[in-house]
């Protein structure tokens, strides 16, 4: 059974993704390997190169910079997550990657242990982004590769504010999705220069997105009117539309491939 972590939110993340585990593991989303191969090819990664994912969850980025590395490593906080990745990367034969538990704000690894450290979307759940990044950064050798994809919001406050309200009436671990602007002002201040940034976008089905998170009724009620009243009024800028009698509506995204300063 998962410890829950001593941190009031932690402990809230663990709950909703040990329930939400299977289903998150299949969701196309996190599974479609173009969209993994891209954030790979960003990075371009070298063969001898270590490389660590935080907030690996079922493990599909790591396994894929095994397949062109050395070595990776997948770090998460909750176990469901984790046992479905060791599954995947047995069912895959891979003998170069592995697993563990860990907080992506305290990295138990020592400075500068790896070439590369990536975190895909999941600074959406992290009460502080900006510490988690600052140890990616120390966790990473100087000229090493440091990348996050993630859910971006507006650059306008009222709007993002909307959008992140809506998200955390859906799943109550969703913290805030940051403005692009935020986000680059985060590598900056963690000692990260910018190489390659590229933005793109998750179409979801209403529907599914809540049944995907076993939303209960009443917030899963409330979402669906603020889904509604967005496509009327274009309060957040995800163009929430309807197709063939199903809500949907898009989700901005950004990644960021940055290097370590330092020799």
């Amino acid at each position: 059974m998962t410890r829950m972590s001593e941190s009031p939110h932690k402990a809230v993340v663990q709950e909703s993704f040990t329930r939400q585990a299977d289903v998150y593991a299949v969701t196309p989303t996190v599974t479609d390997p173009s969209r993994i191969e891209r954030l790979v090819e960003a990075v371009g990664p070298a063969p001898e190169s270590r490389v660590l994912e935080v907030a690996c969850g079922p493990g599909f980025l790591a396994l894929a910079f095994a397949a062109r590395c050395r070595e990776a490593v997948g770090l998460d906080l909750t176990d469901a997550p984790l046992a479905i990745a060791e599954k995947n990367r047995r069912e895959r034969r891979t003998a170069n990657a592995r697993f563990q538990r860990g907080d992506a704000d305290r990295l138990p690894f020592a400075a500068g242990e790896f070439d590369v450290v990536v975190c895909r979307f999941a600074f959406h759940h992290f009460e502080e982004p900006g510490r988690v990044l600052r140890e990616m950064a120390r966790v990473c050798r100087p000229q090493g590769k440091v990348a996050v994809e993630d859910l971006v919001a507006s650059e306008h406050l009222a709007r993002a504010d909307y959008q992140n309200r809506c998200e955390r009436l859906r799943d109550p671990s969703h913290t805030r999705a940051l403005a692009p602007s935020e986000v680059l002002a985060l590598f900056t201040a963690a000692g990260l220069e910018l190489e390659r940034l590229y933005s793109g976008e998750l179409v979801q089905n209403l529907e599914r997105w809540l049944a995907n998170s076993q939303t209960p009724p009443g917030p899963a009620a409330a979402v669906r009117a603020m889904i509604e009243r967005d496509a009327r009024e274009d309060l957040s800028g995800t163009r929430p539309y309807l197709e063939d009698g199903q809500w949907f509506f898009r989700q901005p995204t950004l990644a960021v491939v940055a290097r370590r300063l330092g020799r």
